[in-house]
């Protein structure tokens, strides 16, 4: 029964804004579920290690050269926009410093989890909402094979263990774009110039980018899996699966970044 009907003077605004509360606190409660299947699963045989090395492979290896290019500019562009500046106070000898701190602590991981989330992400999304639109998800569990642990265990096993490889990739490419730029302008060796790249981290600067690249990891392979894994709506439903696992894993990215360098600042 239509509740307008009953209730004329009520705009149906109110009744949209509910449905949409309630749409809300469902999909949290959605992604609760399949995080805690997730944990379940994880320790549950048989284990996928074919598949797991396999998505380890398409993570870490086919995102190589996109991270490779992205490193070495960020490193460079990062170098040339600091020189001006601590030129002007006559500290072009801090650039080491300042850029190893700011790639190591921020850059490294961001970078690295937003080119993922971007290229790996939608990958899943399309990927197994593919699956799940042709039924072939469905055809997996007739034929005894839990499909959760085949295709969503795996990759978001793969994420998180391969994000934190490639960020430190990412950090060592950047380090050498930066020093190329560096040398190039004021002749500095490398082995002056990583001298001054190590003195200046800590180990709470190692650690909470290891940190926070596991946590991305782990973030882009839930939310590209679940986008994909319920996915809806036909060949639709892949495209609005593809771009909300980007768009999900990218912000959520930016608000746990905003976390913890807030516990970690609380620390140093």
């Amino acid at each position: 029964m239509d509740p307008n009907a009953e209730n004329p003077n009520i705009p149906p605004q109110k009744y949209f804004i509910s449905k949409k509360v309630d749409d809300f606190f469902f999909t949290i409660y959605t992604i609760y579920q399949f995080i805690l299947r997730f944990f379940r699963e994880l320790f549950i045989p048989p284990y996928e290690f074919k598949e797991i090395i396999r998505q380890c492979y398409e993570v870490g290896v086919n995102s190589l050269p996109l991270i490779s290019l992205t490193g070495f500019i960020t490193g460079i562009v990062f170098t040339s926009q600091s020189r001006p500046s601590l030129a002007n106070f006559g500290a072009t000898s801090w650039i080491p410093s300042l850029v190893s701190i700011a790639i190591v602590r921020a850059l490294a991981p961001l970078v690295t989890a937003l080119i993922a989330a971007g290229k790996v992400g939608s990958n899943m999304g399309a990927e197994l909402g593919s699956m799940k639109v042709t039924e072939q998800i469905d055809a997996m569990e007739v034929s005894a094979t839990n499909p959760f642990k085949f295709l969503v265990v795996s990759r978001i096993i793969a994420t998180t263990c391969m994000i934190p490889i490639l960020v430190m990739y990412t950090a060592f490419v950047a380090l050498l774009g930066s020093f190329l730029n560096v040398h190039s302008n004021e002749q500095t060796s490398f082995v002056m110039f990583f001298s001054q790249v190590f003195d200046s981290l800590s180990f709470l600067d190692l650690f909470s980018s290891s940190f926070k690249s596991t946590v991305f990891g782990f973030t882009i392979g839930v939310v590209g899996c679940y986008c994909g894994y319920n996915s809806t709506k036909g060949t639709e439903g892949v495209g609005k699966a593809a771009n909300s696992a980007v768009v999900a894993a990218m912000f959520l990215i930016f608000v746990e970044e905003i976390v913890i360098v807030s516990i970690v600042n609380a620390f140093r």
